[in-house]
């Protein structure tokens, strides 16, 4: 039988009650107001905050509580920031065989720990990066409260911001991001400025997390840092964790990432107004889309780029299209727009929404539209096709929604309608700019649409989602 090696709580009795008793009444607290909330059994993944209880022990129930306690996962993945040192990789806790809190032992996984240890340049072991780090440790409580059934655990300590770090090590993890298994992401959110500013820093964050896009939070993070906001230090100390998450998403595009809650320690009677942490909550699950009723293979994709290309060489060169076969899903009508590229800068996009002409054919009309029909752009010309990349968008039929809450953003395309206006931004636009939600939806009313930065707003709305490939 393996010996115990019990990894002791650090901060019990100072980021939360060290007396299982005081702990299970603060738990009972912070859960109660969520007693009627839906809860379900398809939750992979909760991003929660790790203060202390009394400034962000509710927000944290708020996501734990949405999982149906009846649940049993085969294991939890705790992941979150490094706190006390840097190594460029993740320490993974191959040593501890339990966690210990006021509320009993955790089982470790050991032997899947030491399974990822094996990627040494990715996983690594230091006993600094576990010792005395808070991140992990207090969401541990909230489970053994909440669950029924408490799985072993893998804890993770991410100690990089290293992009291309994180690239693979989401990748590492991906296999693990399963229905069988809950990711608990511990984070807190923007450090130290003023209560207002935290507001709209932290919302604006969490509104690209909700996109599901690590490359939209990246540019709003970044857009965060440019606007130099006084005694803003960070907007997520848990970043690396979330996009670790969110990469993983981006192989899932069937999930959708919700946000429940948002406070700050402003919000806590022991909280001043001038210096405040921000704390967001979300929980990650499986959502039926659109795309799900249509999908292409990779063959059917080359099929259509080569079609589109013919297209405008053929034009060019004032010669027939050649015949190029094509499978029966490339008949199906659905809309379609076809971007091109010249030396990484927009040549050209046009395209076209409806369900009145078979794909393959709007793809050929659209390609050649784009390079000689876009009036911001001359004609494309011969010698300038083998510096064009082209880019399609298959899109599904529109819907239409009573509401700009309902639209996706990140996720979707806009399509707005008024009298005689219309105009659309497809969902790519959106990786493209850090704009807001709010911001996204005025550039398209002012400048596609024509009727005003506000015009959205008494609008027809109709979202959309694209399956988008490109050359190379």
């Amino acid at each position: 039988m393996e010996e115990k090696n019990i990894r002791k709580a650090a901060v019990a009795g100072q980021f939360y009650p060290a007396d299982r008793e005081e702990a299970i009444q603060e738990l009972n607290q912070y859960f109660s107001p969520f007693e009627d909330c839906e809860q379900r059994d398809d939750i992979r993944a909760v991003i929660v905050p790790h203060a202390g209880w009394v400034f962000s022990g509710e927000v944290a129930a708020s996501a734990f509580a949405r999982i149906h306690p009846e649940k049993e996962y085969d294991r939890i993945f705790l992941i979150g920031p490094s706190h006390q040192v840097y190594l460029n990789a993740a320490s993974v806790d191959t040593v501890s065989t339990h966690y210990s809190t006021p509320l009993g032992e955790v089982e470790v996984d050991t032997a899947l720990c030491q399974q990822l240890s094996k990627d040494a340049k990715l996983f690594k072991y230091d006993k600094r990066a576990h010792l005395r780090e808070h991140c992990l440790e207090v969401e541990l409580p909230f489970l053994q409260y909440h669950l029924k059934t408490m799985p072993p655990i893998v804890p993770l300590v991410i100690a990089t911001d290293e992009p291309d770090i994180l690239v693979e090590l989401s990748t590492a993890l991906q296999p693990y991001f399963n229905e069988r298994n809950l990711w608990v992401i511990s984070s807190d959110f923007s450090h130290y400025p003023d209560y207002e500013e935290a507001c709209k820093v932290d919302l604006r964050t969490a509104e690209a997390i909700t996109s599901g896009n690590a490359q939209m939070l990246a540019n709003i993070i970044d857009r965060n840092e440019r606007e130099h906001i006084r005694g803003l230090s960070t907007s997520a100390c848990g970043l690396s964790a979330i996009i670790t998450l969110l990469l993983n998403l981006h192989l899932e595009s069937q999930m959708k990432v919700e946000h429940i809650m948002y406070r700050n320690s402003g919000d806590s009677i022991y909280g001043d107004k001038e210096r405040v942490v921000g704390y967001n909550s979300f929980i990650v699950h499986p959502e039926k889309r659109d795309t799900q009723d249509f999908s292409l293979t990779r063959d059917e994709m080359r099929t259509l780029l080569e079609i589109a290309r013919e297209s405008i060489t053929s034009a060019c060169n004032y010669e027939p299209m050649p015949h190029i076969d094509i499978t029966d899903n490339l008949t199906k009508k659905l809309g379609a727009f076809v971007t091109l590229h010249k030396n990484d800068r927009l040549r050209g996009c046009i395209g076209h929404f409806g369900e009145d002409v078979p794909l393959c054919r709007i793809v050929e009309e659209m390609a050649q539209a784009a390079a000689f029909e876009d009036p911001r752009f001359p004609k494309v010309t011969a010698d300038e096709l083998e510096d064009i990349t082209i880019e399609i968008s298959v899109l599904t039929p529109l819907r239409r929604i009573q509401s700009a809450d309902e639209f996706i953003y990140g996720k979707q395309g806009i399509y707005m309608r008024k009298g005689y206006h219309s105009g659309t931004f497809l969902p790519q636009v959106a990786l493209e700019v850090d704009w807001t939600k709010e911001e996204f939806l005025g550039h398209c009313s002012r400048d596609k649409a024509g009727i005003g930065w506000n015009g959205w707003r008494d609008a027809e709305l109709y979202t959309y989602e694209a399956i988008i490939f490109e050359e190379g």
